[in-house]
């Protein structure tokens, strides 16, 4: 296994047109979604859950969201509706990261919601931990209730990122990265 100074500074999002087969089994699945668990989460309330979608699911949720475009506007293009049957399909596994975060007398909400995001973080990071590589994406079915229920987010939940894992056709490429100095201060009393 790689050091852990190693494992972070060489990650790197790879689009889900990169990721192939194959993407994580059973086993692997099992191990990426226990990391991805295991967070900050004061008062232990577990404000995230995961739905995992793989094989022949991956298809059949385009077919939905498909479905859903052509209902809301008949003349949706063929190629649009081909690019929304695909959406799920381009790489070998999905994880939708769900955020439940909800009003809670001690825990505000942007604490559970900043926890359903660090799980997205560790689940994609234990993704390269395992050898492969992965991508959180949002998407417009992140943000329209009606494409986020298909995928499975029940009602006051919130789909808080779409994770595509798989294995990297091609090595990933590193993007320009903020200069320290544009990013870092130190506070001071004076």
């Amino acid at each position: 296994m790689t050091d852990a100074l190693t494992l972070l500074s060489t990650r790197r999002s790879v689009a889900p047109a990169f990721l192939v087969e194959p993407g994580p089994d059973d086993d692997q699945i099992a191990t990426l979604l226990t990391i991805a668990s295991r967070v900050p989460d004061h008062g232990k309330l577990a404000p995230w859950r995961f739905i995992v979608i793989r094989g022949d699911n991956r298809h059949r949720l385009g077919e939905r969201l498909a479905d859903l475009l052509k209902r809301r506007d008949p003349s949706v293009t063929d190629a649009r509706l081909e690019e929304e049957r695909r959406r799920f399909a381009r790489a070998p596994l999905v994880v939708a990261v769900i955020s439940r975060a909800a009003e809670h007398v001690k825990i505000p909400l942007w604490e559970q919601q900043l926890s359903a995001g660090a799980s997205a973080m560790n689940l994609v990071t234990a993704a390269h931990a395992l050898g492969f590589a992965a991508a959180w994406l949002s998407e417009w079915v992140a943000y329209d209730a009606e494409a986020a229920a298909v995928v499975g987010a029940r009602e006051g939940e919130r789909i808080a990122g779409l994770v595509h894992i798989g294995t990297p056709a091609q090595p990933p490429q590193d993007r320009p990265r903020p200069a320290l100095a544009d990013i870092v201060s130190e506070w001071s009393a004076g």
